[in-house]
């Protein structure tokens, strides 16, 4: 399955969706990112979003643009910040700033070493963070791609990725 072959799945509710999903994949080289970087991306999100068959769609449109440690890397930023995303958005909300005084005591080895750049690995984190609402990890998360000289236009682009992506879940769950 491929994103023409979702898209078709969407419904008369999505068009807007189906416009912003053919948009982005279709203009891969003038999004601000690599290709390692927009497929991961886009990876890292449905993996997290957890829908077989947008991960099919996303999977069958980076076969062959990426390497298979792009897809391991992207399953690792899902996995990790399904994890820090609830742990930090609980010491940001938390009005109790205790818990903020002590140690996290969660593995994130991955992180070190996650197999591709780190900059790439810092957007696919960023996206699942912004999709999971976490304002203390999408502000770590944006403080390191300016360090390594992302472009605005690169950070803009992966969380549309996010926003459309999540449409297109939600108009698929809706058809």
């Amino acid at each position: 399955m491929s994103i023409a072959d979702y898209k078709q799945l969407l419904g008369d509710h999505g068009k807007d969706t189906k416009l912003n999903l053919s948009n982005l994949f279709s203009n891969v080289d003038s999004s601000g990112l690599t290709a390692d970087q927009f497929y991961g991306t886009a990876l890292s999100l449905v993996y997290s979003m957890e829908e077989k068959e947008l991960i099919a769609a996303v999977e069958a449109e980076a076969e062959g643009k990426v390497e298979a440690n792009v897809f391991s890397a992207a399953k690792l930023a899902a996995t990790l910040m399904s994890m820090n995303n609830i742990y930090y958005r609980f010491l940001h909300l938390c009005s109790d700033k205790q818990f903020s005084k002590l140690p996290a005591g969660l593995r994130m080895n991955g992180m070190a070493n996650p197999g591709v750049d780190k900059a790439d690995f810092e957007l696919y984190s960023l996206a699942v963070s912004a999709l999971n609402g976490c304002g203390m990890c999408i502000d770590s998360h944006v403080g390191v791609l300016l360090k390594h000289d992302i472009s605005a236009q690169a950070i803009q682009t992966s969380i549309k990725l996010a926003a459309v992506l999540n449409a297109a879940k939600t108009a698929r769950a809706l058809a």
